[in-house]
């Protein structure tokens, strides 16, 4: 291998030929091989790149792996990828995410796990930069109206309070997300099954162009490299481990969104979902994520953020009603209050007995329940004026 520089904008920290080893194995294997990124893990991607390249079978020939390597050309491969705005990003270099390291430590599923080689990047932001608060918002490509808007209005809280949101740029929530962060102002991140260079679906080729201008379009999978069933669950587990957590707003029993959200249990990092009507099949998965699972149920931005902040650094009251009116009563009047009559007027003494109070009591209450507007004096006693009613707004 050649030892002239070959990709000028990298960091000089990392090796070029630590650089080209990852990208001749990431040329070589399917995204997420979990059997490579374990071997590289222990020995170094360098050291495993060679000892692939050497590899020969019993009569001394080349493997077929040996062969397969020996054609790909990883400076050529870097050199294309600049042409079409996409770098390699990996371990060592400036912007790599210490956060995806914990990939290292999650386990595999489906065969699929590790840490990734390098990520081919698209984009002006620095990927460590843009993803430092991420939180990723996933769901059901058949998205329902409902399910739409609510991914859409997290995504532009959590972006209006400069939190990134991550999504694989797929129909429905996804697509959502990717629109309500770019409306809320903060960079978002497209993390896709294709090379970076591609736009899957087709029809979102404006949205990640876009998404490219502003924020960053993420993966694995070299450029040029179509979408395969495979490669969607290797991106799924980049979507968790690239977050601080993961909300599932919509997702069937057998969602791919689901398959995130267990890679961001795994990471141990924040599983949210969003409810959604006990009838609707596309909220199923959630339901049981929220059953089953020690997922935190969610319904806006603020509950977002609560969880994946720092402890103490972002809380919210309670949810309550506004204060009416008769919330600010002392209970000893609003307890006369109750006694008082709709329609036909009652005697102190009387309200004093429906009260259980004494009529000393109610008859203290009485001229500050009438100065508040809520009960009248009449010829006979008294009885509830038009605010003090129980279909009064306020009551």
């Amino acid at each position: 291998m050649s030892a002239r520089a070959c990709d000028a904008g990298a960091p000089r920290s990392v090796p070029t030929r630590d650089r080209w080893a990852r990208v001749a194995l990431n040329l070589l294997v399917e995204p997420g091989d979990a059997r490579t990124a374990g071997l590289v893990a222990r020995l170094g991607a360098e050291q495993v790149y060679r000892h692939l390249l050497e590899a020969r079978d019993a009569d001394g020939v080349s493997t077929d792996v040996a062969s397969r390597l020996a054609d790909l050309d990883p400076e050529a491969a870097l050199a294309a990828g600049r042409r079409a705005g996409v770098r390699f990003v990996c371990p060592g270099d400036d912007e790599w995410p210490e956060r995806l390291g914990d990939l290292d430590r999650a386990g595999e599923v489906n065969r699929r796990g590790g840490v990734p080689l390098g990520l081919w990047v698209r984009g002006p932001g620095r990927l460590d930069e843009v993803v430092e608060r991420s939180v990723a918002v996933v769901g059901s490509r058949s998205a329902t109206t409902y399910g739409a808007a609510v991914a859409g209005q997290i995504a532009a809280h959590l972006a209006g309070q400069g939190v990134s949101v991550v999504s694989g740029a797929a129909f429905g929530i996804d697509q959502a997300a990717h629109r309500g962060a770019l409306a809320g102002g903060a960079p978002t991140l497209a993390v896709l099954a294709c090379g970076a260079d591609r736009a899957y679906p087709s029809a979102h080729r404006d949205l990640l162009a876009y998404v490219a201008q502003t924020g960053l379009v993420v993966s694995e999978t070299p450029p040029g490299g179509a979408p395969t069933k495979l490669r969607f669950l290797s991106r799924n587990r980049l979507i968790a481990a690239l977050s601080l957590g993961t909300v599932v707003v919509e997702a069937a029993v057998r969602s791919g969104a689901l398959n995130t959200a267990n890679w961001a249990g795994l990471l141990g990092r924040a599983v949210m979902g969003v409810p959604g009507p006990v009838t609707s099949a596309p909220s199923e998965g959630v339901h049981e994520l929220l059953r089953t699972r020690d997922a935190a149920l969610v319904t806006c931005g603020s509950d977002v953020l609560e969880l994946v902040s720092p402890v103490g650094s972002f809380t919210q009251a309670p949810r309550r009603a506004a204060d009416a009116p008769i919330d600010r009563l002392p209970s000893l009047d609003r307890q006369v209050l109750d006694a008082v009559p709709v329609v036909l007027p009652a005697s102190p003494r009387s309200l004093a007995r429906t009260a259980g109070l004494a009529e000393e009591t109610v008859r203290a209450a009485l001229p500050r329940l009438a100065a508040g507007g809520f009960v009248e004096r009449s010829e006979g006693g008294w009885r509830l004026s038009s605010r003090g009613r129980p279909d009064a707004p306020g009551r």
